[in-house]
């Protein structure tokens, strides 16, 4: 009864202030409001309340991708539960398993369907710390949470030639395939990673950066082919912002940081624009395959290796910190291709020191 008592006279408290300011959300109020202890306050909305305030934290580490991703999980368990929000109780191995079971159903493929699972799962850990949460063992064991593999997103070398390549007679798909080269021609790099690109990482032919995503720094040097994909996307107003981004490339406008969240709004815009257009083009070009900004990163990745280059070399081009995470770029090898490799490898042993009768 204690408890019930202090959650009423909370409430009672309370909903007179977001009648006189709509605009204050719980989750602010939780982080402004020191009389209240904060493990007392989140019993009210339990696991989205949690969820809710380490979205905002992302928010203000300027990690919102990262934030996008959580909000995205939240909404998607939030609409299968059929509640306004979602309390710890209700994750159970069951609900899990029933959850997989729905983003199945809803034709969403086995990574992201891992992706919204660990998201969960970070939520449910930070509640179990905070006591907020009952410890269950292996309560996600049921569920899928690995890198499924199989999905390959490299295209095979004709197509790949033919999107870089060949001529779209179109110039807004020019320059979309302008990008497309760039993305491959840098080592397979991430559009995002292409579209912060500043002046001052290009010098003496040499581009010089840290990766976004990791932090990883990278040196890619400037190849002859690559300059005309270059000069296609030079452009724009040739004044600087003072204290803005002066970006190489006129793919974002250069108007706000990149930690700004106008700035992560407006590079989704325009990793959206691209991929609608990427598509275009390949429809323009006859690709069946599907594509998207990864297509390139995936595709080097695989040439490199059907030419023999060691996957050691592989991961440091696209600045993976692990191996581990450059296999799971890899598309396998045909059959045909294994089935010589298997046939060389006979024939090496049977001919060893020449032939003997079987």
């Amino acid at each position: 009864m204690p408890e019930i008592l202090h959650i009423d006279l909370f409430f009672f408290f309370i909903n007179p202030f977001f009648c006189i300011f709509p605009f204050v959300t719980p989750c602010v109020l939780i982080k402004k409001c020191h009389s209240f202890n904060e493990k007392e306050i989140m019993r009210i909305d339990d696991f989205t309340v949690c969820a809710t305030n380490y979205i905002e934290f992302l928010k203000e580490e300027g990690r919102y991708a990262t934030a996008h991703v959580y909000k995205n999980a939240l909404r998607s368990f939030t609409q299968f539960c059929g509640t306004p929000t979602v309390t710890f109780s209700q994750l159970n191995r069951e609900s899990l398993k029933q959850y997989a079971g729905y983003l199945l159903d809803n034709h969403l493929k086995l990574n992201t369907i891992s992706t919204y699972m660990r998201m969960l799962r970070c939520i449910y850990n930070k509640g179990v710390e905070l006591e907020q949460a009952k410890y269950i063992p292996h309560l996600f064991r049921d569920v899928y949470t690995g890198v499924d593999t199989r999905q390959k997103r490299a295209l095979p070398v004709r197509e790949l030639k033919t999107l870089l390549y060949k001529d779209p007679r179109s110039k807004s798909l020019r320059r979309t395939q302008a990008i497309a080269c760039l993305l491959f021609q840098f080592c397979g790099m991430p559009f995002v990673d292409l579209a912060h690109l500043e002046r001052g990482n290009l010098e003496d032919g040499l581009l010089k950066y840290n990766r976004i995503k990791t932090s990883t720094s990278m040196t890619v040097e400037v190849l002859d082919i690559t300059i005309k994909a270059m000069h296609q996307l030079y452009g724009g107003s040739s004044l600087h912002i003072p204290g803005r981004p002066d970006y190489l490339f006129h793919i974002l406008s250069g108007q706000y940081g990149r930690k700004e969240e106008r700035g992560y709004i407006e590079y989704q815009s325009a990793l959206r624009r691209f991929n609608n257009q990427l598509k275009r083009l390949a429809k323009r070009l006859h690709i069946s395959s599907p594509v998207s900004s990864y297509t390139f990163r995936h595709s080097w990745a695989t040439t490199a290796k059907h030419l023999g280059v060691p996957i050691e070399m592989i991961s440091e081009s696209l600045g993976h910190k692990s191996i581990k995470t450059t296999q799971i770029y890899l598309k396998g090898f045909e059959l045909s291709e294994k089935t010589k490799v298997n046939r060389k490898n006979c024939m090496y042993v049977l001919n060893y020191g020449g032939k003997m009768s079987l």
